[in-house]
Order: structure tokens, then C-alpha cells, then sequence
């Protein structure tokens, strides 16, 4: 089975990535993140998706998004970066390449890889030491699921329901899921290509020729 970097397939949902060019900051100040925060609002009514989980970076963004035949996953993503670029070209008088090439996909099983994904990308200011707590840093979907603060932005992630009978406990248990990090989203989110059960990388392997792993960039390295 070939090893490719991409798989070229439109609707479902994913975790999404995109980074600064050279790893530059992408957000300066608070502006920033409201620009980023309206762009989306906007898209979600022009283009419709679905917004299950979000962590805004310093220098990139992570999203688990839901597309549909409408929106087009590769469509969405031009039009997010191109009119927040507009913004950065215009606000600091920028030129030049802002992306990091072209953004990264993961194809998630719907049930339970997206909460685990969702759960695992609003850690990543912890990570980053950034703050000690994931519910100290502002620009995330954490606080919506953990203490059902309001957030205009999000789709409920279905499986979030599962948590408990009402909101408090399926808050309360979010909050302690949060407490572990999870090394094998983390590993899948980097390397491979689907996220999921055995069976479900097993089909989508078969579905689209393409096993799931993800090439590094570069030249393949030489044997010695």
C-alpha cells in the first residue's frame, strides 16, 4: 500500500492544523484572536461546518471540525486563512508567505476518538507551559465543555453527552478527563493519518489506498 502525505477526501470530521510560517507568531494581542474568533462566526454562516473543539495558539491553531458536502474541508481552510491573512497584511502592513504550506488533517472517527481529540488539543497551553491549567487559558472550547461557559462558535461534541445525566456532571468529568494527557492522540496527530479504532483505520486504508502514516517533509534519508 503506498505511503503518501495526504489523503484527499472533503467531508467528515478532523482535526485540522495550521501553522505560522517559520513558526512566527500568527496572534499578537487580544484583536487578533477576536479577528480569528469573527472570520470563523462569519464562514460558519456563509459555508456551514461544524466547530466540535478549538485551541487558538500564539503561532497556530488546532480545530475538530465536521464538513459536509456543501463545505468543502480544503475550500473552508483557504477561505479561513486567506481572510484572516487580509486582517494580519493590513493590521502590521505584512508581506510575504504568513502559512506554514498547506494545513494538516486527521480523518476522526466520529465515536470516542473526537472527545479524546478535542480533549487532548485544549491541554496544549498546558504542554506549552503556557498556564498550569487549561481552564486558564482563554482561547479554547475548554471552558464551554468543562463550566458551560457560553460559546457562540461550537457545535456540542456529541459524545459529550455520554459523560453524565446533566450538565454538571458531564462538566465534572470533562474536568477530570482533562487531567491526563493523551499520548496516543498526540502520537496520531503527528504521524498518522486517521484517528481511530483498528477497524476503522483498517476501512478507510482500504477505502483510499493510503496507510496511515504521515511522511515527514524532505529528502528520504540515505542508508549508510
Amino acid at each position: 500500500m503506498p505511503r503518501v502525505g495526504r489523503i484527499y477526501i472533503e467531508e467528515g470530521v478532523f482535526h485540522v492544523m495550521a501553522r505560522g510560517n517559520n513558526k512566527q507568531p500568527v496572534f499578537n494581542d487580544e484583536r487578533d484572536f477576536i479577528i480569528y474568533k469573527e472570520t470563523l462566526s462569519r464562514l460558519k454562516d456563509e459555508q456551514p461546518f461544524k466547530l466540535y473543539h478549538y485551541c487558538l495558539m500564539t503561532n497556530h491553531i488546532h480545530m475538530v471540525i465536521e464538513t459536509n458536502e456543501d463545505t468543502k474541508l480544503s475550500k473552508l481552510m483557504k477561505r479561513i486563512n486567506l481572510s484572516y491573512y487580509h486582517h494580519y497584511k493590513k493590521r502590521y502592513g505584512y508581506s510575504g508567505h504568513f502559512w506554514q504550506d498547506r494545513f494538516k488533517s486527521l480523518l476522526i472517527e466520529k465515536d470516542p476518538y473526537l472527545l479524546a481529540c478535542g480533549l487532548y488539543i485544549e491541554r496544549n497551553p498546558v504542554r506549552a507551559k503556557m498556564v498550569k491549567f487549561p481552564d486558564q487559558y482563554t482561547h479554547s472550547s475548554y471552558p464551554y465543555y468543562a463550566f458551560g461557559k457560553d460559546d457562540p462558535l461550537l457545535d456540542k461534541d456529541p459524545c459529550y453527552e455520554t459523560l453524565g445525566r446533566d450538565d454538571p456532571q458531564r462538566q465534572s468529568e470533562y474536568r477530570k478527563l482533562a487531567l491526563v494527557d493523551n499520548e496516543q492522540i498526540g502520537k496520531a496527530i503527528s504521524r498518522q493519518l486517521y484517528l481511530g479504532s483498528a477497524g476503522f483505520i483498517k476501512r478507510m486504508e482500504k477505502r483510499f489506498g493510503v496507510s496511515n502514516i504521515r511522511l515527514e517533509r524532505g529528502r528520504p534519508k540515505k542508508n549508510k
